[in-house]
C-alpha cells in the first residue's frame, strides 16, 4: 500500500509526487499523458526562462523519480474506498494507498463516479471543479485534490504550487506534526 497515490502528472500532480517521495513517504503516480500542459509554451514560470508543457512534465516526473516516486502511464478508471485506505485501478492493474491526490486537470468523469462533490469553475473555460476546503480535501475523506481540478488558476506556476500544498498537508497529517521541507546550499 502506498502513502500516497497521485493521479495525473502535470505540474500539480509532479509537485506533490516531489514532495511526497522527497519527505519518504512511498508515492505512486498515475498519468495518462492526455493533460493540457502537453500543449503549453510556457513563460511566465517563476526561474523558467521559457519551455514547452512536455518538458516541463517530463522534468517533473523525472524530479519526482529521482526521490522515489513510482510513475505508471495508464488510465485511473475507478476509484474506492476500502476498510483501509483507497484501491485504484487502471486498465491493467489495481493499487492501493492511505490517501489519493486527484489531480486531473479538466478531467472529473472519475472524482464524479467516486462521489466528490463538484462545483462551478471561476476560470474561463473550466465549467465544474472539485469542491475542495483550503488544505485540499474532498468530501470523501483520504481523497484530496489539487491544481486545476480543484479550481486553481490554470497556469502551471500555480497548480505547481497548490499541488506542493495539498502534498505538504498530507505529510503533515500522516506525520502527526507540520512538515517543512527546506533545503540548505551548502558552503564550500
Amino acid at each position: 500500500m502506498f502513502d500516497i497515490a497521485i493521479i495525473g502528472a502535470g505540474p500539480a500532480g509532479a509537485s506533490a509526487a516531489i514532495f511526497s517521495a522527497k519527505a519518504g513517504k512511498s508515492t505512486l503516480v498515475i498519468d495518462n499523458d492526455k493533460g493540457m500542459t502537453k500543449r503549453a509554451w510556457i513563460e511566465n514560470h517563476y526561474g523558467v526562462e521559457e519551455i514547452t508543457g512536455p518538458d516541463l512534465i517530463e522534468i517533473g516526473k523525472k524530479q519526482a523519480q529521482k526521490f522515489g516516486a513510482e510513475i505508471v502511464n495508464g488510465s485511473a478508471v475507478h476509484l474506492q474506498k476500502k476498510e483501509e485506505g483507497f484501491e485504484i485501478q487502471t486498465e491493467n492493474a489495481t493499487y492501493t494507498a492511505k490517501h489519493v491526490i486527484l489531480a486531473t486537470g479538466l478531467a472529473l468523469d472519475l472524482a464524479e463516479k467516486t462521489g466528490i462533490h463538484t462545483k462551478p469553475g471561476t476560470e474561463p473555460r473550466i465549467k465544474t471543479v472539485l469542491n475542495t476546503d483550503q488544505n485540499g480535501k474532498t468530501n470523501i475523506e483520504g481523497i484530496w485534490a489539487a491544481g486545476t481540478a480543484a479550481g486553481v488558476s490554470v497556469h502551471t506556476i500555480i497548480t505547481a504550487g497548490d499541488g506542493a500544498k495539498v502534498a505538504i498537508n498530507i505529510i503533515s497529517e500522516l506525520n502527526g506534526e507540520r512538515y517543512v521541507d527546506h533545503d540548505v546550499l551548502q558552503s564550500k
